[in-house]
């Protein structure tokens, strides 16, 4: 039972933190991220925000240092949107899943690309 609510927690707390970012976080660093998952601990004391940033690798550390000065302010957001006894202590963490995806995606769309080619000159 316990392991099911901390898994409603991180959902509750990624729903709220993507909400947050949209609307009232103002830190111009933080572009375009994403919140991919998160994932509490069994007693809910920490929370870790996996992210994805859209864009180029200074963006991503821009919006990571943006992340990490808004931790304060997240956190403390938290508290007051979820009625948890203790707010979780706040850990982003960059995930490249979501880099690694396209990557792949575009090694697939190349190689279709060399199928073709070489299909047309043997004709």
């Amino acid at each position: 039972m316990e392991g099911k609510r901390s898994e409603k927690v991180a959902d509750l707390i990624q729903k709220e933190i993507s909400q947050m970012l949209a609307k009232s976080v103002k830190d111009p660093r933080i572009g375009f991220v994403t919140i991919t998952r998160v994932t509490v601990s069994e007693d809910c004391r920490f929370a870790r925000v996996y992210y994805s940033v859209a864009g180029t690798q200074a963006e991503r550390e821009s919006s990571m240092k943006g992340l990490e000065s808004a931790k304060g302010y997240v956190r403390k957001e938290l508290g007051r949107r979820i009625r948890l006894r203790y707010t979780p202590d706040i850990m982003f963490q960059f995930d490249p899943s979501i880099e690694y995806a396209i990557h792949m995606e575009e090694l697939i769309q190349s190689l279709h690309q060399e199928k073709e080619d070489h299909g047309e000159e043997g004709d």
